[in-house]
């Protein structure tokens, strides 16, 4: 069944979104676009939609985006300053000592180093992003995460509805027609036993006719041409699958396997119909079940 649900949040400075889609498939299929930093969250997010999707082809898509400044960290270069400091320092008093007699020197090189100064220094500073506590990333993601998943299953509800709804119609429809071929069915009966008494009347002409030989001939081909088995089971199969539309439980593998008996019913008394008006009923049921299976693929 087709679904979408979306959810998006700032929590603890950052910004979450999340996409949840899926279309028909038999069975759990998953598969995500998650910021790679944030990988280590993907197995949980995984089980998480697993427990509220038991079938589709689902796509997650995860947006992490941080606010505030809060996923970085400045750090100092001590060594590096203290190097800077003392490679200056060492400098000055050398240039003082080597001037200090000569005339056109009037001042000494002052040690003017102030922080100012010395954070203009190449690499003394190193901008790093902050770690991740990934227990707290996860609680964030899973909050939001639940509310996507929330709007993803009402949306997939409101559209099983409507396709239970269909379902039940259409099963309704193939409860019609099987009461036709019951109908039907004797009279294909009665029907052959008239053309068994006129064909023996024209072959026999004017001899007696053996009522007990056409009565005999007429049984054999009742129990030949005989789909009441058929359409009592497949009466069965029709309930089982209307209760069935009625559970709040995953249902789908449930439904493929009931569906395939009515289909297997209604080949068989195809197979035996001798008439033309019920092997055209035997169409139409086969066109609405395979409607069915192809609707019911798209039920958990």
């Amino acid at each position: 069944m087709t679904g979408y649900g979306r959810a998006q949040k700032i929590l603890n400075g950052r910004d979450i979104l999340v996409e949840i889609r899926s279309v028909n498939h038999r069975y759990y299929e998953y598969s995500s676009r998650i910021p790679r930093t944030y990988n280590y969250i993907d197995e949980k997010l995984k089980a998480m939609l697993k427990s509220g999707i038991s079938r589709g082809k689902v796509e997650v898509n995860v947006t992490i985006s941080n606010i505030e400044g809060r996923d970085t960290v400045v750090a100092l270069n001590k060594g590096l300053a203290e190097e800077y400091i003392r490679v200056l320092k060492e400098f000055g008093e050398e240039m003082n000592e080597k001037y200090v007699d000569l005339d056109e020197i009037d001042d000494y090189i002052d040690d003017d180093l102030t922080l100012s100064k010395l954070i203009k220094l190449p690499d003394i500073f190193t901008v790093q992003k902050a770690p991740d506590d990934e227990e707290q990333v996860w609680s964030d993601v899973s909050e939001v995460a639940g509310e996507a998943l929330a709007r993803f299953v009402s949306m997939r509800e409101t559209e099983g509805e409507k396709l239970h709804a269909d379902v039940l119609e259409k099963a309704d429809g193939i409860l019609g027609m099987v009461g036709q071929v019951e109908e039907l069915s004797p009279r294909t009966v009665e029907n052959y036993r008239g053309r068994l008494y006129q064909k023996l009347s024209e072959i026999l002409e004017s001899k007696d006719i053996d009522q007990q030989r056409i009565l005999t001939e007429a049984a054999i081909f009742a129990e030949k041409i005989a789909v009441d088995e058929e359409t009592v089971r497949l009466r069965s199969h029709i309930s089982q699958l209307k209760d069935m539309l009625g559970s709040s439980d995953p249902i789908g593998r449930k439904l493929d396997f009931i569906v395939q008996e009515m289909n297997r019913e209604v080949n068989t008394i195809g197979s035996k119909a001798q008439d033309l008006n019920i092997t055209k009923i035997v169409v139409d049921m086969k066109a609405e079940i395979e409607k069915i299976r192809e609707q019911i693929q798209n039920i958990e």
